[in-house]
């Protein structure tokens, strides 16, 4: 039972929590991720919009000492909200034999496909892609008339993927935690409030994680990263019948309220890969959650190891339900992904750049032995 000195403990630093953003110091964006936030506060809201250039450079190595024809398989921005994401140009410089951009018949998902003449020793491409992006938020207490998805986007954003099964242990524990709930507002709650409740970030996950549901459940462990505990969400909330997706991107900036753990802090954002989840609530239309990083502040947010009543884990709880901040690139929300031009596996998602040299597919989660540098920086509009 909870005791009544804990209680007002938590309720201090939810105060704490909640109280206006901190004033970062002046000078470049990761200049300020050094400055320490004056309060625990994470609070984004709908403001000026921000523009970011993200340039990927590819020189694929050989795969296990072997060379031979070489092809790769690269996410261009291809996701699109018009209230906080805006994908810009895509341009490239590269020896390839061929570029092309193609897309998921299912999802939408861009990549830039390049394959390169055998014989070539030094295969290289650099991307170029601009995009725009603010924070976001939802007013859960104005709802208003949002256009109903289409027949073919709910079935979508219901359905099961090869790795987010919607039915087994997924339907039975999502049945668990929306029992007594009436709205799908309540039932996506509860299951984001769960998920921060009952999984945890396991720092030597490599990567973001698999993002396998069913296993992650049945085996009664549930740590994970981003594409773990994201997808799990997303998993049980279509096991409600609710419509959720994940988006696929990465960190190109540093956190304006100075969550180290929640941005990029610096200008090389090779490792910063991050997904996040969006639940389709009627009146509301897409809503911004994230446990998974909720579970990032309360193991990586300096000094490290934070307590679940902690200001600055109960500022980020309380805002990843319904808001998040622009400080991402969205490339996709697209799942079971068959890499054009490939004989090898489909990808859960696609997030990271792809190649394969002599049909042997690199680990994309070792750039420096793929290899490859992803660097942002903010432009000028």
């Amino acid at each position: 039972m909870t005791s009544r000195r804990d209680f007002l403990k938590a309720g201090a630093a939810l105060a704490a929590a909640t109280a206006v953003p901190a004033t970062l110091a002046s000078g470049s964006a990761f200049a300020q991720a050094a400055a320490p936030a004056a309060a625990a506060v994470f609070a984004p809201i709908p403001g000026k919009w921000r523009d970011f250039e993200v340039v990927t450079t590819l020189n694929v190595a050989p795969v296990d000492g072997k060379n031979g024809p070489a092809q790769a398989w690269v996410p261009l921005p291809s996701y699109t909200a018009a209230d906080w994401f805006k994908p810009g140009e895509s341009t490239w410089k590269t020896n390839a034999a061929s570029a092309r951009v193609e897309k998921d018949p299912h999802y939408g998902a861009q990549m830039l496909h390049l394959t390169w003449a055998e014989g070539e020793e030094k295969p290289t491409v650099e991307i170029t892609s601009r995009f725009s992006t603010r924070d976001r938020a939802t007013d859960f207490a104005k709802p208003g008339n949002v256009a109903a998805l289409s027949a073919d986007e709910r079935k979508l954003f219901t359905g099961a993927t090869d790795l987010i099964p919607t039915d087994g242990i997924v339907k039975a524990t999502s049945d668990k935690i929306t029992a007594g709930k009436t709205s799908d507002v309540e039932k996506a709650r509860a299951i984001y409030e769960w998920v921060v409740e009952n999984t945890y970030r396991n720092a030597a996950t490599r990567g973001c994680g698999t993002g396998d549901v069913a296993s992650l459940l049945a085996s009664g462990n549930l740590g994970g990263k981003c594409a773990d505990l994201n997808a799990l969400y997303v998993g049980l909330v279509r096991a409600a019948g609710i419509p959720a997706r994940d988006i696929y991107g990465i960190r190109v900036a540093p956190s304006a309220f100075g969550y180290k753990s929640l941005g990029a802090n610096s200008p090389t954002i090779s490792k910063a890969q991050h997904c996040r989840a969006e639940v389709w609530l009627d009146g509301f239309g897409w809503v911004a959650t994230d446990p998974a990083d909720v579970r990032k502040v309360v193991l990586e947010e300096p000094p490290g190891k934070n307590a679940m009543d902690d200001a600055k884990v109960l500022a980020a709880r309380k805002a990843l339900f319904g808001s998040w901040e622009g400080n991402w690139l969205a490339y996709n929300d697209g799942h079971d992904i068959a890499l054009p031009g490939s004989n090898g596996p489909k990808l859960g998602f696609l997030m990271y750049p792809q190649a394969e040299v002599a049909s042997l597919r690199h680990d994309c989660l070792d750039p420096d032995a793929f290899t490859y540098v992803i660097k942002a920086s903010e432009v000028s509009a």
